[in-house]
């Protein structure tokens, strides 16, 4: 699972016109960037910390916050994307954060 394209989608507000979406060359670096979006998100709302921390439970309701966020992941034996939910971004964000921290 290391080296698959993967496209996060994502719609932050109920609003259609913010739909956007990330692109990354592997599951790991989506991870790593959807991290960084609710990072920069945290130094926005809070601009005087130096230090911020969060759990895991804080990153989940980031994501469960946003209007929509699903993920497209190459699969080389289908040639073809495969689309996979918010839940499954939840636990593979758990997966990697728990990986970096070992």
């Amino acid at each position: 699972m290391a080296n698959k394209h993967t496209i996060i989608l994502m719609q932050t507000s109920p609003n259609k016109a913010s739909r956007t979406f990330m692109d990354y060359d592997s599951i790991s670096q989506a991870m790593d960037g959807i991290c960084g979006l609710y990072e920069r998100k945290l130094k926005e709302l809070n601009p005087a910390l130096r230090n911020i921390t969060y759990d895991i439970a804080d990153l989940y309701n980031f994501i469960d916050g946003l209007a929509d966020m699903s993920a497209l992941v190459y699969d080389h034996s289908i040639h073809g994307y495969l689309p996979y939910d918010r839940q499954w971004i939840k636990q593979r964000t758990f997966h990697h954060l728990k990986k970096l921290a070992h």
